[in-house]
């Protein structure tokens, strides 16, 4: 078995690794001004997503070019989250050189999708029996919908653990899988953290969205679309707190409504949703509800577009109002210039934010102690890291406790 990692190695973004030069898993964009997608245009048998966040399946229309017809492999969430994040990213980049693909290449989606349940092996470019692969998807515990991907081509067992997170969110169940693997492809995104209590995290972020209202604020929560956005909901909810929903998330929200069986607690997920006010942003209403005293649950997670750019510019100049940032902020994005310097660029100007700025770790990522239990189980396996910003350091830090563990590089490729 060869790999070729064609992204997320050694970066968080433009997940790609392709096995056999056959076999693609993940093939995402890097959410940065500008995009960056993975470093070469590969012509797979078939595809496997793991997820459906943009850094994972943001590229997978592009595969289909010209008579490029491979099967793509997913979940039921995961294939309407691809159809839906490329769809924005056409509104966004559409017709331009930062988009490798066009609508027609996204409604050719429909006809090479397959999908699959958690636990179901379903064979893959002709299967074991003919030089291919046994595929097999595994709760993820990272959103709905996301999977650990086995890959066995009868000789080895490639675990390709996408992104995962071993405690509960109140949105999906940490994951509990472990299966046989000779060979791990491991993320690495909070190698160097140790997460909050969950429960305090909430407590806390609701006690000051509850306070900042009290004292006549408005809080503006920007949200990843897909997982965040719900999980807030859930977690405002179960504090009595009723929000305001915009963006890209509400038709994410009413999406996995239908698929209850890849939620944690689908009847508490109803009743959140049913809590949540919907914004429409017709006549003017995205102004007016920046001068309440409300909560508002809005896209984008980094502040790279979306409503919250109307939101912004309204309660900027109030040191009473408050943005909650509750997600990972890419080093380049408007969400981290604001975490890191407390300003903004806002209609093509440079302005300072006086409200207050506060992150919170709502991470659905495993952190260094979930990323050691879950490697735990590998101990005699090959154990390969990526999706992190320090890889290296967390594959060394592996090594030095036993374990035979490196950290590739763009473009490398390795043979088991």
């Amino acid at each position: 078995m060869k790999l070729e990692f064609l992204g997320g190695a050694r970066e968080v973004g433009r997940s790609a690794l392709l096995v056999d030069d056959t076999l693609l898993l993940d093939y995402g964009l890097l959410t940065a001004d500008p995009p960056r997608y993975p470093v070469r245009d590969p012509e797979p048998d078939a595809v496997v997503v793991s997820h459906g966040h943009l850094d994972h399946v943001g590229a997978v229309p592009a595969l289909l070019k010209g008579d490029r017809r491979p099967p793509v492999h997913w979940t039921p969430p995961t294939g309407e989250l691809a159809r839906t994040l490329a769809e924005d990213t056409l509104k966004l980049h559409g017709n331009s050189p930062l988009c490798p693909f066009g609508a027609e290449h996204v409604a050719r989606l429909g006809e090479v999708e397959r999908r699959h349940g958690y636990g179901d092996p379903f064979p893959v470019a002709g299967g074991t029996d003919g030089g291919g692969y046994e595929v097999t998807l595994f709760s993820a515990g990272h959103i709905p919908g996301s999977a650990h991907v086995l890959v066995d081509d009868g000789e080895a067992r490639l675990l390709y653990s996408g992104d995962f997170h071993t405690d509960d969110q109140r949105l999906v169940a940490g994951t509990t899988a472990r299966p046989d693997a000779d060979v791990v492809v491991c993320e690495s995104t909070y190698a160097d953290v140790t997460h909050e209590d969950r429960a305090a995290v909430e407590s806390a972020w609701a006690d000051r969205v509850e306070r900042t209202i009290w004292e006549g604020g408005t809080v503006v929560a920007p949200a990843f679309a897909i997982g965040r956005t719900q999980e807030l909901l859930l977690v405002a909810a179960a504090h009595g707190i009723t929000p305001y929903v915009d963006g890209m998330g509400v038709g994410v929200t009413e999406m996995l409504r239908q698929y209850p069986s890849f939620l944690r607690d689908s009847g508490a997920f109803g009743e959140a949703v049913g809590r949540a006010r919907v914004v429409t942003g017709r006549d003017g209403q995205r102004e007016r509800i920046a001068a309440e005293n409300a909560l508002i649950v809005t896209t984008s997670g980094m502040l790279a577009g979306g409503p919250v750019h109307t939101y912004l510019p309204e309660i900027r100049t109030n040191p009473t109002n408050l943005v909650t940032l509750t997600g990972y902020q890419v080093e380049g994005t408007p969400g981290r210039e604001l975490q890191d310097r407390g300003q903004l660029e806002l209609n093509g100007r440079v302005q300072p934010v006086s409200a207050r700025v506060e992150s919170y770790d709502f991470s659905a990522h495993a952190d260094r102690g979930g990323l050691e239990s879950f490697l735990e189980a590998y101990r005699d396996a090959q154990v390969l890291v990526n999706h992190g910003d320090r890889c290296e350091a967390f594959a060394e830090d592996l090594r030095e406790d036993g374990f035979a563990a490196s950290a590739p590089e763009i473009g490398e490729r390795i043979e088991l």
